[in-house]
């Protein structure tokens, strides 16, 4: 009897990128880390809405522009193996897709890595010159929703998904999947996970769930 092909779904913020945020990484390049670390801060402590999240990210970005993302994207502290990995997800004939709540003109660059698909929060082109829609900005929720999406695609159910997260935003995501890797996760993960890995390869994580 063939084995159930199996989505795998990776969170970018903590998850793939060990320590940090895709927000922290385009800040570092503006010189505005301080501010977006209180953002982070009211993110998970005092509830920010990442629609709020977005707009006032947006305001300290204004100056952005795609030199700043690519150097962002190339000296983030990426785990290593992330591009063999979905090799090996993709030969075997399994799926694997990208589900953050960063800004797309980021995650998106993830494809070039061998993602099938790329889903994140919509913001306007860099450099910008429109507002940040609350509306396209997804929530923990939204995780679940395109992942939903997704399987609805490809024929699976959500039993057949592999979750990778790292800290709340994945919580409601780890709850619907039939599997669950906590990377480097902290306590809002740690009783939701199938299994738990700490440290910077995601080869090693991916073989946790038979990889």
């Amino acid at each position: 009897m063939a084995t159930a092909r199996r989505l795998h779904l990776f969170d970018v913020d903590g998850t793939l990128i060990r320590g940090s945020a895709a927000a922290v990484e385009i800040s570092r390049q503006l010189g505005v880390t301080a501010e977006i670390a209180e953002l982070e801060r009211e993110f998970v402590t005092l509830g920010l809405p990442p629609g709020e999240f977005a707009v006032r990210a947006r305001e300290l970005w204004a100056e952005l522009t795609e030199d700043h993302v690519a150097a962002a994207f190339a000296q983030a502290p990426w785990l290593a193996g992330i591009r063999e990995v979905w090799a090996d997800i993709r030969a075997r004939g399994d799926y694997c897709a990208v589900i953050s709540l960063g800004p797309d003109f980021f995650v998106r660059r993830l494809l070039d890595w061998g993602a099938h698909a790329a889903h994140a929060s919509v913001w306007p082109s860099v450099p910008f010159s429109a507002p940040v829609e609350r509306s396209g900005i997804l929530s923990p929720a939204a995780k679940v929703h395109t992942a939903e999406r997704l399987c609805a695609e490809l024929g699976l159910a959500l039993d057949h998904c592999v979750a990778y997260g790292d800290s709340l935003s994945d919580t409601e995501l780890f709850r619907a999947v039939g599997s669950a890797v906590a990377v480097n996760g902290d306590h809002h993960v740690a009783a939701l996970a199938t299994h738990a890995y700490g440290g910077g390869d995601l080869r090693e994580a991916y073989a946790l769930v038979g990889g």
